[in-house]
């Protein structure tokens, strides 16, 4: 039994990507999609058709409204082919907008709703701002659930937890990019692999803390840059990997075994944060800090050239 096949055992398979050709050969549960991604995919010759088509049928309506509609259009593609939910991303222009986020949020689970797909099988991705996650907690209340995204400190997911959020996306390989970063030639690889891994050690402090509290927000790890980090994660709830990572999964057949074990989960005291503690720990946390508004920035631009190319179709 190859790797991937191991991993399903005992963690949720989700498909990093907006290319929905890709998908079948790997039979994730779900897929996620981000605004990198889906700008990725418009450019390839055999996504571009669907872009054009999309805009025109809707030609005159306002941009944004547009945008949706393809990263809707993406998503129900999508949804033909994994059984579980896609995750749609919110404009990473409005993190900090809670009142444009919710009506944006509430516009894309419509454009599904009326394509005939019910809300449970959705995510709306948030940014894990202040702003965003209680866009979540509101959106949340009304059965429309969420995935938290650009995920880095321990406080951003204590709040997702408070806030009753559907799901959080810790992105392990950026956390691990910052710390080898700062380390430069001091940076040792084989060290810093595996369970010593600083992402690695980020969100399995997150999983052991939800799962002794008792908070039924779905882990899942995101942003990867080896199958070492994967494997160092396996029993998380859920792990969203890239098809190149897929493949190389797949193509394993040594043996694989959980890390990942609610049983296991060493004890620590229960966390409230407000919105001055949130503020305040997040700015204690140098990595997380940066590292949320780089995301923040680079998905705005990426956000910010799909509307180009839709402008342009």
């Amino acid at each position: 039994m190859n790797q991937l096949d191991q991993l399903k055992a005992f963690t949720t398979v989700v498909a990093d990507t907006g290319n929905f050709l890709q998908l079948a050969q790997f039979a994730p549960r779900d897929a996620t999609t981000n605004p990198s991604l889906i700008l990725k995919a418009v450019q390839s010759p055999d996504y571009a058709p669907l872009l054009k088509e999309t805009v025109q049928a809707h030609r005159g309506q306002p941009l944004d409204e547009i945008v949706d509609r393809v990263l809707v259009r993406f998503g129900l593609e999508i949804l033909k082919v994994v059984p579980g939910r896609v995750s749609t991303e919110v404009d990473a222009r409005l993190s900090f907008d809670k009142a444009a986020s919710l009506f944006r949020a509430r516009r894309i689970i419509g454009l599904y709703e009326a394509a005939g797909i019910p809300r449970e099988r959705v995510l709306i991705k948030l940014a894990s701002t202040w702003e965003g996650i209680q866009a979540a907690a509101e959106l949340e209340r009304e059965g429309i659930h969420c995935n938290l995204t650009l995920l880095f400190a321990f406080a951003q997911a204590v709040a997702c937890g408070e806030a009753k959020v559907q799901l959080i996306s810790p992105f392990v390989g950026r956390i691990y990019d910052w710390y080898k970063k700062q380390a430069g030639a001091a940076w040792d690889e084989a060290a810093m692999a595996g369970v010593n891994d600083p992402g690695v050690k980020s969100v399995t402090q997150i999983y052991g803390y939800y799962k002794q509290h008792g908070i039924a927000t779905e882990v899942m790890g995101a942003s990867f840059r080896n199958i070492g980090q994967i494997q160092a994660l396996a029993g998380c709830d859920l792990l969203t990997i890239s098809p190149d990572l897929l493949a190389q999964l797949q193509a394993s057949a040594a043996p694989l075994s959980r890390a990942l074990d609610p049983a296991k989960a060493p004890a620590m005291p229960a966390v409230h944060l407000d919105e001055a503690a949130f503020r305040f720990a997040l700015n204690e946390d140098a990595m997380a800090t940066e590292k949320l508004a780089e995301g923040i920035r680079l998905f705005a631009v990426d956000a910010g050239k799909l509307d180009q190319l839709i402008e342009a179709a």
